[in-house]
């Protein structure tokens, strides 16, 4: 995995091959900054990276000039490496270990970008519990997005607050505000 854009660009980090993750791909994350950088000011959002593996988005927006972001993650070492390279990049990641539903029922942060990106094989009812938690405790602030990652064979479309999806390759992002 490499940071493709900002201070750290073309930094390539190696995660521990027993971390269960699936890092968002260069292409697709690529995508979505571009995406991102046409609608916010990177260096003056909040971000919550949800489900964040080995953090590989939560470095894009630290390498971006976010200054103000958070990873959540059930799994110990996945939050410690986190923890780790974050540190080592001096990036400013509060890393957080919980289970993401438990902490969006008491997440005690807003948000202007709530990016998640839960195992593809969720059943779609926890995709669409990810969303209604996010909007019944009214986690966004306000001109806020949901960014959910999920495979091409998971559609999201049909949920509520639900406003496009973007697909690259077996990815697609699903947006919501």
């Amino acid at each position: 995995m490499r940071i493709i854009s900002g201070t750290h660009k073309g930094r390539r980090i190696i995660a521990p091959s027993k971390l269960p993750v699936r890092p968002t791909t260069d292409v697709a994350k690529e995508a979505l900054f571009n995406i991102l950088n046409n609608h916010y000011h990177l260096s003056e959002i909040t971000v919550l990276d949800l489900f964040s593996g080995t953090g590989n988005i939560a470095y894009e927006f630290a390498a971006r000039g976010s200054e103000n972001i958070t990873s959540v993650d059930a799994n110990y070492d996945c939050v410690k490496f986190i923890k780790k390279t974050s540190e080592e990049l001096e990036f400013p990641i509060t890393t957080i270990k919980s289970d993401v539903f438990k902490y969006l029922d008491k997440a005690p942060v807003k948000a202007d970008i709530i990016f998640a990106d839960p195992p593809y094989d969720f059943a779609d009812e926890k995709f669409s519990r990810i969303a209604e938690l996010v909007f019944q405790h009214n986690l966004l602030n306000e001109g806020g997005q949901l960014i959910i990652e999920h495979s091409k064979h998971t559609d999201l479309s049909n949920l509520k607050n639900f406003r496009e999806n973007r697909k690259y390759g077996s990815s697609v992002f699903s947006f919501f505000e």
